[in-house]
């Protein structure tokens, strides 16, 4: 199957009252073990790359962006590529030239006038080349510990920034927060409702890893379309590398411990895949 496209993902997921998963991937193993999640579910999903992730693998986007891709292209599902929370140019510009469909631009660091301003700019230049852009207003909870666990996006705010940027989806914070390692987070539906009548684009929840799934669940029926989940798969990952070693510390060879690890990704992606898209699934130990 040809990749797609986010735009495409998250237009029929807002039509079918569904949301559609987005999964951080910062090896190989976690971009095979995301594709093999989708396909098993029968469901599509989205690749995405971070700014960080790119700074993890010595700032050389295009190696992991070509894996993503081709692994989009080999899928049996329909699998997008995005490029996630962007703050410099210049990424956006390697991403677009690497094939991904779409990026979050990141400029919430910003006062709201130069966030309006930067996003604008870096919006219509992503438009020219085909890309589906995202936003963030303001910092959500948790993200580098810089904003309080009760910020909360206002709606009247959030309807003019995607009027004046004319980007194609907003990152709202609800409640969640970044790389949360318990599922703990509650997340106010009443606001995520308020934020769909008032905002013409699609939201995204960012720092889902640490929702439950009855408010996962609730969030894409409030109004969230796109899902963002990074940490669960570290979790899971990590849990499975710990495992394999303490049982046998003798192990050198990191297929050994490696492939357990991407197995445990896939379950987890697998059930998060099918909470978001509002389907029943037993939940597994490690998501």
């Amino acid at each position: 199957m040809t990749a797609v496209s986010t735009a495409d993902l998250v237009t029929t997921a807002r039509a079918a009252g569904r949301g559609v998963a987005a999964f951080n991937v910062i090896t190989l193993e976690h971009a095979e073990a995301v594709a093999a999640a989708a396909e098993a579910a029968g469901l599509p999903v989205i690749l995405q790359v971070s700014e960080n992730a790119v700074a993890f693998h010595g700032g050389r986007a295009a190696p992991l962006l070509a894996a993503a891709v081709r692994l989009a292209e080999a899928a049996a599902v329909p699998v997008a590529v995005h490029l996630d929370h962007v703050t410099g140019e210049d990424l956006v510009h390697a991403g677009a030239a690497a094939g991904v469909s779409s990026v979050m631009y990141d400029a919430s660091a910003l006062s709201y006038e130069e966030n309006v301003r930067v996003t604008a700019r870096i919006a219509a230049w992503a438009h020219s080349e085909g890309l589906w852009v995202e936003a963030e207003l303001g910092a959500i909870g948790g993200k580098d510990g810089a904003h309080a666990p009760g910020v909360r996006t206002d709606p009247a705010e959030a309807a003019a920034f995607t009027a004046a940027t004319g980007v194609d989806a907003l990152a709202v914070a609800v409640g969640s927060s970044h790389a949360m390692t318990t599922r703990t987070a509650r997340l106010d539906h009443a606001l995520i409702a308020r934020l769909r009548a008032s905002v013409a684009v699609p939201l995204v929840l960012h720092g889902s890893s640490g929702v439950p799934d009855d408010e996962l669940r609730l969030a894409v029926a409030s109004g969230m379309v796109k899902v963002n989940i990074g940490t669960a798969l570290n979790v899971a990952f990590t849990s499975a590398v710990r495992d394999r070693l303490d049982a046998d510390p003798a192990v050198v060879d990191p297929r050994r411990y490696l492939r357990p690890a991407r197995e445990a990704m896939t379950a987890t992606a697998r059930h998060l895949l099918q909470v978001v898209s509002r389907e029943v699934s037993p939940s597994p130990s490690a998501s």
